[in-house]
């Protein structure tokens, strides 16, 4: 792979030829790309849009890159808003419909010709503005390196991305361990590629995975959480927590649960955040709300159980010890993952009412089910009943106690003595009413 100083002639493919119709392409981005172009600029549509329009799928988002500076976009377009500090962008708004316009980015070596490295042993590249060459070589993989000219029905390609795509194939560009050391976060993304793809990836890209791991632990706890939720808000989370898993990176993300598992003599940790990632991959295929906090309880649930046991001597009650519990948890889980409150609260609440399963006496039980997240604690329940944590027959109990009469669960709930005498005296009432 040529480094990203050779200047190279690039292929040119046309849309027809590699399977693409212009009709799957976004019409605002298509009028974005054309305004540019009839101003003088070059513009082209890049990245995931054109790596999944090569693999038949829609693109949710159509991003476009450009020679225009962000000051000249914004003369260009109305509907133009700027956005970064670090590097500008351009937001081209259609109601609702957002087009994200960037200039052409090139090599940090155009300020000082060598990279600077902070106190944490990173690599850091300063952002410079460049040609389409310099864009394609700065992006991290040759399949998101590809440019789709709108007007000429083309696809512009510098790095051999084509031929990566065909041979299914993630390569990163450039020298691989110096390219994660730039931001570790293309070790994650490396892997939601890989999955989401389908693809595999080189032996360079993947060789240095493992070793660089720890390297996510520099990264921002509010970065980590967008990338957390791009891996498991998908309809292949399971295997993303199989390959996160198998190049050491779950350990980086969740070091309490790789803990736990690590010194676990069973497999039901696991065996329940695969089963969590299943329901989730079903929700999505059938367009059912996914709620984050309940994927993110499910993660977290082992070291908040692990550390209840070894409280509770110290509490009064199973709920006071989950909440302990729950605290220590989440407090070191945010140093690596800023979850946010609407995320926490929730997910205290749903470990908070799992010891209420446990209770099937009173008329405690009927106000239960009116409780804004019994749902929620009813579905953690049943999968940890699956895995052996729970009673089959609680689990089958809340199950049907949910399906009766207010009346039948009034009885249902009533101590075993008197639904015994209750039993009774239908029965004499019964022999009456026959006698009669």
């Amino acid at each position: 792979m040529p480094s990203n100083n050779s200047p190279k002639t690039p292929k040119t493919f046309r849309l027809d030829a590699l399977g693409i119709s212009a009709k799957k392409l976004d019409k605002q981005a298509t009028f974005v790309t054309k305004q540019l172009v009839e101003n003088g600029f070059q513009a082209y549509l890049v990245g995931g849009c054109v790596r999944d329009l090569l693999l038949g799928l829609q693109p949710k988002d159509f991003d476009v890159a450009t020679d225009a500076k962000p000051e000249q976009i914004s003369k260009i377009f109305r509907n133009c808003r700027l956005i970064g500090r670090r590097f500008r962008l351009a937001h081209i708004h259609f109601g609702r419909h957002i087009i994200e316009v960037a200039t052409f980015r090139g090599p940090s070596e155009k300020l000082k010709g060598k990279y600077r490295v902070i106190k944490d042993g990173r690599l850091l590249r300063d952002n410079v503005y460049g040609t389409l060459e310099e864009d394609a070589w700065r992006r991290d993989f040759t399949v998101n390196a590809l440019y789709l000219d709108t007007i000429k029905h083309t696809v512009i390609d510098y790095v051999d991305g084509i031929k990566d795509h065909q041979n299914r194939t993630i390569h990163l560009m450039g020298d691989p361990v110096t390219r994660y050391k730039e931001d570790p976060v293309r070790l994650l993304r490396a892997v939601r590629f890989l999955v989401k793809l389908d693809f595999k990836l080189s032996p360079e890209t993947s060789a240095p995975i493992r070793e660089l791991a720890p390297l996510l632990n520099d990264i921002p706890a509010a970065r980590l959480y967008d990338e957390v939720l791009k891996l498991f808000l998908n309809k292949k989370a399971s295997s993303v927590f199989s390959a996160l898993r198998e190049y050491d990176l779950f350990a980086a993300l969740f070091p309490q649960t790789q803990h736990c598992i690590d010194n676990s003599s069973d497999n039901i940790a696991v065996e329940l955040i695969e089963h969590a990632m299943l329901n989730t991959e079903k929700r999505l295929a059938s367009n059912q709300h996914i709620a984050p906090y309940f994927l993110v309880s499910t993660l977290l649930w082992e070291p908040v159980r692990q550390l209840t046991k070894k409280l509770r001597p110290s509490f009064n009650s199973d709920t006071q010890a989950i909440h302990a519990a729950a605290n220590e948890v989440i407090a070191q889980q945010i140093n690596r993952i800023a979850l946010p409150k609407r995320l926490t609260a929730p997910m205290r609440e749903v470990w908070a009412l799992q010891p209420r399963f446990h209770k099937r006496i009173g008329v405690r039980c009927i106000r239960f089910m009116d409780h804004p997240r019994f749902r929620a604690a009813y579905d953690f329940m049943l999968l940890r009943s699956k895995h052996g944590e729970i009673s089959p027959n609680i689990a089958d109990w809340w199950t049907k106690i949910q399906t009766l009469t207010p009346a039948e669960q009034k009885a249902m709930t009533q101590p075993k003595k008197e639904q015994k005498k209750g039993r009774h005296q239908a029965n004499k009432s019964d022999n009456k009413i026959v006698s009669n």
